[in-house]
């Protein structure tokens, strides 16, 4: 969020992009026993998850909107229009964190 409050808006799509990962690799260490180390075997155990968890499911096509808009499209490609949304994926990075603990929690 400091990241973004300073009109940085690459840094903090891709710090928010990082914490998403980071969350779902929690997740899924929580669940198999086993951390992911790159982000397409996260993306694959996530998905993996979903498939026999619905609440997993509900995380899996949030995680791979952060993944495309934050990480590639904006971080990568410096296309962060409009503003707006790209600011409120940010922002909804805090939501999905709590989901993946609160799962997490009931594993």
């Amino acid at each position: 969020m400091e990241r973004l409050e300073a009109d940085d808006i690459r840094d903090a799509a891709e710090k928010a992009w990082c914490a998403t990962r980071r969350a779902s690799d929690a997740l899924i260490l929580i669940l198999t026993g086993r951390e992911p180390k790159r982000v397409p075997e996260t993306t694959r155990e996530l998905r993996r998850l979903g498939n026999n968890n619905a609440d997993v499911d509900l995380l899996v096509d949030r995680y791979a909107a952060m993944r495309d808009f934050l990480h590639g499209d904006c971080f990568y490609f410096g296309l962060c229009e409009p503003i707006e949304d790209t600011e409120r994926r940010i922002r909804q990075t805090l939501e999905y964190i709590n989901d993946a603990a609160r799962l997490a929690d009931l594993a």
